[in-house]
């Protein structure tokens, strides 16, 4: 069925959640309480690394209000973590970085907790840290972890010392490609700690029953994941932890893991009074999980008419004190540097290194924007040397229809094509150097990549009520991005009635079905394909339930318009349902839906956690701007972005994401910096941790390219995670063209640009 044909899906329809949120009745985490409830905080440590000698609670426990003071020896340290269990709820024994968890205070006042945690004693006793992911690989740097080699992990991963994972994927003869080659080119590149910059910040409420149940109120984006983690650390099955998500606000990836709900619970444990949680400025940008810092190394060689043969190339990832998503993430951004682009000979490698720096985590598109600010500015650089253009030297290595990705796995659905030249068509590619105003030069600049849509179970529960609207149960929550109104489309769309009929619940792990989470651009996708299958369901009662009475084939049974039909005969869907409860149970059924993992040669990869990635999507960006010639302020002017979505489940909200994703990655590329000074944090406020405002955004022109997918609901793919990706490349090279310098390191600074047009740039640009 194409678009045209769809009453719902592919529509511009207003949110169903969107009237709560605009009046501000939407309940969120931070605004959650209850009666009673008891305010907690977080002593942190002041070291980066550093043995305890000593930690005094007694004059915080005498403060007027205080209820409850915990630390490592009051309750049990159970290691946790996303791929290596390396962390405990408090340092024992010896800290890791500076703004690590001590101890935590519940008081009856915020303002009471803050003056406890400043009234507790602590004596550190320094130990020797390693700041630099390349020095922390050198033989005899200080161990971030002693004793690694006794931590729990998946067994995918390869470590040793301070590296948390190392992958790699490879194909081909590497050193016969470089010696049939034209040219080698090699090139350096390096990114930042970069922080999600969502507006609500991690926030949770913890209360215990009288039948030794938790209850979690959290604004994660793993409810379940959390569940089990929660049932970990607390040292109980997880049929006795509920967690529930009354509204998140905004997530990218920083809400995918614990970040005070731990806490909550045991202090309301301890203190028998619920116990509310919510981050500072501050400790988002001193022990939240941003984006991590990357050293890229790229090694390409190249025949005389431009045709990629060999490459080479290594990550080295920055995860901070804990390894986190570090392991995988490192692994992800292997397929990002073999990028859309047919190569013979290949060998990548990806490595995740602890520092004694804060722990870092899967921000959107984790990988993306690192691995693809590497490829896609040496592809300009190597363009630009042999003097063909760059957007034609892309297309003579893109991968076409049938081509083999690096894991060997077979490509379909490829508009990698059509995508560079439409976004190169709509900036006006031909005029690559136009003309700028004196004293400003101006340069247009592109960049493409691919990525994945994550796969992972989804569940939904389907209910037809007998006033005719149809209830929604997904275990998934709604980060902002309209993904659940998506689902809803589908849904609508599959039963025949109306999206304001559709009414989604929020999220309660204790009666939503499992959903692997709001993560890795999936939840339109996957709830949407699992909306698909409980409406089959739905149709099939339907049809048992009315072909006897009407004496008509269950098949020749359909839906439409709020309706069920079969020839000359109709019947409301809410008297269907009215039907169905007093001859059965009523109208409910439950979808799942989960994507097969593609087929691909296992000798290619090695410890990778994703070789193969499933229901590929690609995307081109481009770029005009202006540089101050003396300052170096960069001015974007305009930014197109051709991205294919397979289907436009809701445009409206599918340029919400390309928009958004755009700002994030602007800030990455030209602003944004969470700075470290050995291990302190330098810039831990919203003063001077430089977020783009609106008043520095261009607009941004969103082309939605539809080829459709194999496994997505009506051939759509994931759309949140691309559009922050290529900012970094496309802005480099864009400012590479105006100015004639190359910066090779994020952020690319006023400062950095114009010490480069002044000839004193120092290392990386």
């Amino acid at each position: 069925m194409s678009s045209y044909e769809r009453r719902v899906a592919g529509k511009r329809l207003p949110r169903i959640d969107g009237i709560g949120k605009v009046t501000g009745k939407h309940v969120y985490a931070a605004d959650f309480a209850l009666p009673g409830m008891l305010f907690g905080k977080i002593l942190r440590s002041s070291e980066a690394h550093a043995r305890i000698r000593r930690l005094d609670v007694a004059r915080a426990l005498a403060l007027p209000g205080v209820r409850t003071v915990l630390g490592a020896g009051d309750i049990p340290q159970i290691r946790f973590g996303t791929a290596i269990k390396d962390r405990t709820m408090f340092a024992q024994g010896e800290v890791r970085f500076r703004g690590e968890a001590i101890a935590a205070v519940a008081a009856t006042s915020l303002e009471v907790a803050e003056a406890a945690v400043r009234a507790i004693e602590v004596e550190y006793e320094p130990l020797p840290a390693v700041f630099d992911p390349e020095e922390a690989l050198l033989p005899g740097a200080p161990l971030v972890h002693a004793g690694w080699s006794d931590y729990q992990a998946l067994p995918v991963f390869d470590r040793e010392g301070n590296i948390s994972g190392r992958s790699a994927i490879g194909d081909g003869d590497l050193e016969a490609g470089f010696a049939q080659s034209y040219r080698i080119y090699e090139h350096r590149f390096t990114t930042q700690h970069v922080h999600p910059g969502y507006t609500e910040p991690r926030a949770a409420v913890a209360s215990w029953d009288g039948n030794g149940d938790v209850i979690v109120w959290s604004n994660t984006q793993l409810p379940f994941d959390m569940k089990n983690m929660l049932a970990e650390v607390l040292d109980l099955p997880a049929s006795k932890v509920r967690v529930i998500v009354p509204g998140i606000g905004g997530g990218f990836g920083g809400k995918l893991r614990v970040g005070v709900e731990h806490y909550a619970a045991w202090l309301a444990r301890k203190s028998r009074r619920p116990v509310k949680l919510i981050t500072t400025s501050e400790e988002e940008l001193t022990d939240a999980y941003p984006r991590q810092p990357t050293i890229v190394t790229l090694k390409t060689g190249v025949t005389r008419d431009g045709r990629l043969l060999a490459r080479q190339g290594r990550v080295i990832l920055d995860c901070g004190a804990f390894a986190n998503s570090g392991p995988a993430t490192a692994a992800i951004a292997l397929q990002v540097l073999a990028g859309p682009y047919r190569t013979p000979h290949l060998a990548f490698e990806g490595i995740a290194v602890y520092t004694n720096k804060g722990a870092t985590g899967s921000f959107r598109a984790p990988a993306g924007p690192m691995a693809n600010f590497a490829v896609e500015s040496q592809i300009d650089l190597i363009a630009d040397d042999l003097g063909i253009d760059p957007l034609e030297f892309r297309l003579r290595n893109v991968y076409r229809e049938g081509d083999k990705g690096p894991a060997g796995e077979t490509l379909a659905s490829v508009s990698i094509e059509e995508c560079l030249r439409r976004a190169a068509d709509s900036i006006g590619w031909s005029e690559r150097k136009p003309l700028g105003k004196k004293g400003h030069s101006r340069g247009k600049g592109i960049a493409c990549s691919w990525w994945l849509t994550t796969g992972g179970s989804s569940g939904v529960y389907v209910r037809i009520n007998p006033d005719g609207t149809v209830t929604l149960v997904s275990g998934a929550v709604e980060l902002g991005s309209g993904a659940i109104t998506g689902a809803a489309q589908i849904l609508a769309e599959e039963l025949g009635v109306e999206l304001a009929q559709i009414n989604a619940t929020d999220v309660d792990t204790h009666v939503s079905p499992y959903d692997y989470g709001a993560q890795g651009s999936r939840t339109a996708f996957s709830v949407g394909n699992a909306c698909i299958a409980a409406a089959r369901d739905l149709k099939r009662q339907i049809g048992a339930l009315l072909a006897g009475q009407w004496n008509v084939p269950a098949d020749s049974i359909r839906l439409e318009a709020g309706s069920v039909v079969s020839g000359e005969k109709r019947m409301s869907l809410a008297d269907v349902a009215a039907l169905s409860q007093r001859s059965g149970g009523g109208l409910i059924s439950h979808g799942t839906a989960i994507q097969p993992m593609p087929v691909f040669d296992p000798n290619r990869v090695r410890h990778h956690p994703l070789p193969a990635w499933t229901s590929h999507s690609f995307h081109a960006h481009a770029v005009e701007l202006s540089v101050d010639q003396v300052t170096g302020e960069v001015s974007i002017d305009r930014y197109v972005v051709a991205q294919d979505v397979g289907y436009a489940i809701n445009p409206t909200y599918i340029e919400g994401q390309i928009e958004g994703g755009v700002a994030q990655g602007i800030g990455q590329t030209l602003s944004e910096e969470i700075v470290y000074d050995g291990g302190r944090v330098l810039n831990a406020n919203l003063t001077d941790y430089k977020m783009p405002t609106m008043m520095d955004m261009p607009r941004v022109e969103c082309i939605l390219i539809e080829k459709p997918s194999v496994n997505g609901p009506y051939g759509a793919k994931g759309v949140g995670e691309p559009p922050c990706i290529q900012p970094p490349a496309a802005i480099a090279n864009a400012v590479a063209a105006a100015t004639g310098v190359r910066v090779q390191s994020l952020p690319i600074t006023a400062e950095k640009i114009a010490l480069r047009l002044a000839g004193k740039a120092g290392k990386d640009g």
